[in-house]
């Protein structure tokens, strides 16, 4: 890989000040989780050295757009369990599917 865990984890810490993760009162350190993150991201890119750009490139986009949806997921369910109302941009995004004509449409 052409980056290092400790260079991603530096990467993560940038990306961040723009759009802070919520890490609450989760019981380890938040550098220690962005390491782990780090980490296993930079193995699973190692793991796909033998792949074509194109099917790593393919292979990154599916897992990135995977966590997307789980992250999205999860900060709604936490939103309802809370009674609070939801950003934005997942209205915006639900209200896009809600409005998409169905299979028997």
């Amino acid at each position: 890989m052409s980056i290092t865990p400790q260079e991603l984890q530096q990467l993560m810490v940038e990306v961040e000040r723009e759009d802070p993760i919520d890490f609450a009162d989760l019981p380890f350190e938040e550098d220690e989780l962005r390491g782990l993150i780090a980490s296993h991201l930079c193995d699973m890119a190692d793991a796909m050295e033998g792949f074509s750009e194109a099917d790593r490139q393919l292979t990154l986009l599916a897992v990135a757009a995977k966590l997307v949806l789980e992250n999205m997921v999860l900060n709604i369910q936490l939103l309802r369990r809370h009674g609070l109302p939801m950003t934005e941009s997942a209205e915006a995004l639900l209200s896009r599917l809600r409005s998409k004509p169905g299979p028997d449409d």
